[in-house]
Formats: C-alpha cells, sequence, structure tokens
C-alpha cells in the first residue's frame, strides 16, 4: 500500500456530503498510479466498443442509420463515465495499491469489458422498440427481430447480474479501505463518508441483484419490467443522502 501525504482540498462531495466543506475529504493520492493508468486504459477501450460504428459510412441513408444508435450510445456512456468517476474518487481518496485493491480492480474492469456488448445492445433494442421498430439491421444489412419475447428474460437477468457486480465490487472496495482505516489515518468524518459510500454502492447493487430475480421469476414476455426497479435509484440515493446528511451534521456538532 502507498498513500501521498494528505491535504485537506475538497474533492468532489455526493449527494450525502454537501455540508462537508468544514471537514472535507482528504486526498491520499495526487498522481495517476498504475493501477489507475491501466484501468483509464480498459475504459478508453470499452467506451471504443461503444461507438456507434467503427466504420465511416459510405452514403448518407448509411449515416442516418448510424444516427439512430446515438441515444443508446449516450446513455451507455453515461452509465461508464458514472462509474469511472466513482473510481477516480475513490483512488484519489484512498489512495491505495494492495493486493485486495488491484484484484478487486481487475474484477471491476473484466466485468465492464464483458458487458460492453450486452450493455449496447440492451439500449439499442429498447431504443428500437421505442420509435416503434422491432427490427435491427443483422450482418447482411436486412433487417432481424432484435430480440424473441422469450429471451427477454435472460437479457435482463444478464444486465441486472452484471449492474450488481459492478457495485458490489465497489462496497468490496470501501471495505477494503475501511479495513486499513489506521494505516490510512482516517478520521471519524471520512469513516463516516466511507460507510455513507459503501451504502450508495450496496443500494445500486442491490437493485441489480433485484432486477435480475424478478427477470427470471417473470414470464419473458413481461420480463422486461423488472428493468423499472432501476427507477428506485434516485429515491433511494436521495433517502440516503438526507439520513446520513444528518448525521453528518450531528457528528461536526459533536466535534
Amino acid at each position: 500500500m502507498t498513500t501521498s501525504p494528505a491535504n485537506h482540498a475538497p474533492t468532489e462531495s455526493h449527494l450525502h456530503d454537501a455540508d462537508a466543506s468544514d471537514h472535507p475529504f482528504r486526498q491520499r493520492s495526487h498522481e495517476v498510479s498504475r493501477i489507475e493508468a491501466f484501468s483509464d486504459v480498459v475504459f478508453g477501450f470499452s467506451l471504443t466498443l461503444l461507438v456507434v460504428s467503427l466504420e465511416v459510412p459510405h452514403t448518407f441513408t448509411e449515416l442516418l442509420a448510424d444516427m439512430r444508435g446515438f441515444l443508446p450510445f449516450a446513455i451507455s456512456f453515461a452509465i461508464f463515465a458514472l462509474v469511472w468517476w466513482q473510481h477516480h474518487n475513490f483512488f484519489r481518496r484512498y489512495g491505495l495499491d494492495d493486493g485486495i485493491t488491484a484484484t478487486l480492480n481487475f474484477v471491476l474492469l473484466f466485468v465492464m469489458l464483458f458487458y460492453t456488448y450486452p450493455l449496447k445492445f440492451l439500449f439499442t433494442g429498447m431504443f428500437s422498440q421505442v420509435i416503434g421498430s422491432e427490427t435491427v439491421t443483422g450482418p447482411a444489412g436486412k433487417p432481424v427481430q432484435w430480440i424473441e419475447a422469450q429471451q427477454g428474460s435472460m437479457l435482463m437477468i444478464i444486465y441486472g447480474l452484471g449492474y450488481a457486480t459492478v457495485y458490489l465490487v465497489f462496497v468490496l472496495l470501501y471495505w477494503n479501505a475501511l479495513r486499513q482505516r489506521r494505516q490510512l489515518d482516517l478520521n471519524r468524518f471520512e469513516v463516516f463518508d466511507t460507510y455513507t459510500s459503501m451504502m450508495e454502492s450496496g443500494l445500486q447493487s442491490g437493485l441489480g441483484g433485484l432486477c435480475a430475480l424478478l427477470a427470471a421469476l417473470l414470464p419473458g414476455n413481461t420480463a422486461g419490467m423488472a428493468g423499472f426497479i432501476f427507477f428506485l435509484i434516485a429515491p433511494g440515493m436521495t433517502i440516503i443522502g438526507m439520513v446520513r446528511g444528518k448525521g453528518r451534521r450531528r457528528l461536526i456538532a459533536s466535534a
């Protein structure tokens, strides 16, 4: 484990620490580590795979067809960006490079790479349904059904398990940081914020697992309804932010 000398410069806050200006989370890393550099390469490669088309369109018709994939690409890009930002904040705050952190980071990168195409496939198909098209362009350039009714359940199980695994890794990363709180010299505010981050990641991991479970229980033609479970992320994060925010203010007052 290596850490850089800590300072008191505030970092980007979560929902729960809008009142954290009195006791900001200290950054223990100020340089890009080899773990972060490797991770950025993998994230960049994954985003490349998400690109609408790797080949420049030859006609305007092909260009319009590619532009139809802009919204699915934007949604997938946003999900990857959120994961990257949380990953960035973790390494800036804790500066860990021990074996457990490296192993968990490799698991995270593996899952992100593995789920690049399922993620792109899911949102491309959903967008096709929204615009009233049940078909997509197949390998031979002919329209084909993007998914069979009985395959919807498996698709949502794959997506839910992938989402749950990504945020479960973050829960374990925060747990590993707490395990080394003495070596990292975490003060009580930083310990409090770390527990809050674990709760936020745990919420998202749990919702991903619940999505997979519901998809397995629902009939194939209604399994897509399991995806609506992710609309609980916003209210869930808001509740955590409110409860933990009050707790942090009490902690500041007691200090």
